[in-house]
């Protein structure tokens, strides 16, 4: 594939790049092109289709990429701020507050192997095992700034009733405000699958809000974040929540993190390079089936199951080959000059395939953590499944560090960084 770096000095990007740029589908970029809402230019000799960045900018969000505040200054916190984290996992939201000034009070996490591996690496952080239920935080009221944790989304059950904070019992969002209400924290920050914001036609979300407003928090408007834009090599994208404490709040915002203006590949990720000083180290990983394998072979880096000879498809596919919708992660192969595709919790999952851009296996353990940002000296405790499983759990570690320096703006806010209030 020819190969465009995208930052904010290229003039023209290819049509996965002004997909990751604008948040868009490759489709929905190729049907701007034939209704005429974009123009190609094409390179002598070449089939690939280029746009200049000057036609992006007729699109919020890729005025958002080139324009947004890309100067990598950030602010120092005016003073130790606390954290307690909820479904800690392996991390990777707790290292990238870590980078930004945050001191842990406490992380609480129910998986033994991810206890494990923040034990592992740091020694001193207070982490909690065991499910959250059981878990008091009034120890810690008013001594927090900030409650952070991606809580799982269980459905709510309406039955036709106006539901309350007690109503919710039973559910991980209860624990999550259980612990908001105990802790008298000044801020949260959540996190969760962008599936929350249609899950019942955004009345889960509604009702989530509306109770956070109840325990007085004011909550700014959630907003999906793209990992993309964040220095993470990888298509990832989760929804944020955020709030403050209403006696805090005097009108300061939240100010998201703005996009860095460039988007990284998994040749950043793999490779020697502005991401990682070194290549990747080696680590150990899942194998395919030599059944599969001769099929995964057939696929060229950036390809899936539909270049794939047809007799192929059809005994790959099976009755999927028949279903509507491009499944396009199934016999899909990663390529070098892309992004990859969100990481799920195993790599060789027939739906969610991720298949090294060269080499016909799956993304290895380490391989892995690089696409989630993980420094290559943080270690992962427990077998190669839950290693997996831990990573493609993580919230990327650069994402959360740019929410993090978010977060400090917040609270070095006169409003919030008042001596008197924050005791």
């Amino acid at each position: 594939m020819y190969n465009v770096p995208v930052n904010i000095k290229t003039s023209v990007y290819h049509v996965s790049q002004v997909a990751d740029i604008c948040g868009v589908s490759k489709e929905t970029v190729r049907r701007w092109d034939n209704s005429g809402k974009l123009t190609a230019l094409r390179e002598e000799g070449s089939e690939y289709r280029f746009y200049s960045r000057d036609q992006l900018l007729q699109f919020d969000e890729a005025r958002l990429f080139f324009e947004g505040d890309n100067t990598g200054k950030v602010e120092k916190p005016k003073r130790d701020y606390s954290l307690i984290e909820l479904f800690a996992g392996a991390g990777g939201m707790a290292l990238g507050l870590e980078r930004c000034g945050f001191k842990s009070l406490m992380l609480n996490e129910i998986d033994k192997n991810a206890c494990a591996t923040l034990r592992r690496n740091r020694p001193k952080w207070n982490v909690v095992e065991g499910s959250i239920t059981d878990v008091c935080f009034k120890k810690f009221h008013d001594k927090v700034d900030v409650l952070t944790g991606g809580f799982p989304c269980q459905a709510f059950s309406y039955a036709g009733k106006k539901m309350g904070f007690e109503d919710t019992r039973g559910t991980m969002f209860f624990e999550f405000a259980r612990c908001l209400k105990e802790t008298n924290a000044k801020v949260f920050m959540a996190e969760n699958v962008r599936g929350l914001l249609s899950h019942d036609n955004g009345r889960t979300l509604g009702t989530m809000i509306r109770l956070l407003g109840e325990l007085g928090y004011h909550v700014e408007e959630p907003k999906v974040m793209k990992a993309i834009h964040h220095r993470v090599p990888q298509k990832r994208e989760r929804l944020i929540i955020v709030g403050i404490r209403k006696d805090l709040w005097n009108g300061t915002r939240f100010e998201w993190p703005q996009p860095t203006g460039k988007i990284y590949t998994v040749r950043d990720a793999l490779k020697a390079g502005e991401l990682f000083k070194t290549d990747v180290p080696s680590s150990d990983g899942q194998k395919y089936p030599e059944s599969k394998r001769e099929v995964m072979e057939l696929v060229p880096p950036g390809g899936y199951w539909r270049d794939l000879p047809h007799d192929i498809q059809l005994s790959y596919m099976m009755k999927s080959f028949y279903l509507g919708g491009g499944k396009t992660g199934m016999a899909r192969r990663m390529s070098w000059d892309e992004p990859s595709l969100t990481l799920t919790t195993a790599p060789a999952q027939k739906q969610t395939e991720r298949c090294h851009p060269e080499e016909t296996r799956p993304f290895k353990t380490r391989e892995y953590a690089r696409i989630q940002t993980f420094p290559d000296e943080w270690e992962f405790a427990g077998n190669q499944t839950s290693v997996y499983k831990q990573i493609g759990n993580a919230v990327p570690v650069n994402l959360a560090e740019a929410l993090g320096h978010s977060l400090v703006k917040l609270l070095n806010s006169s409003s919030l960084v008042t001596e008197g209030r924050l005791r």
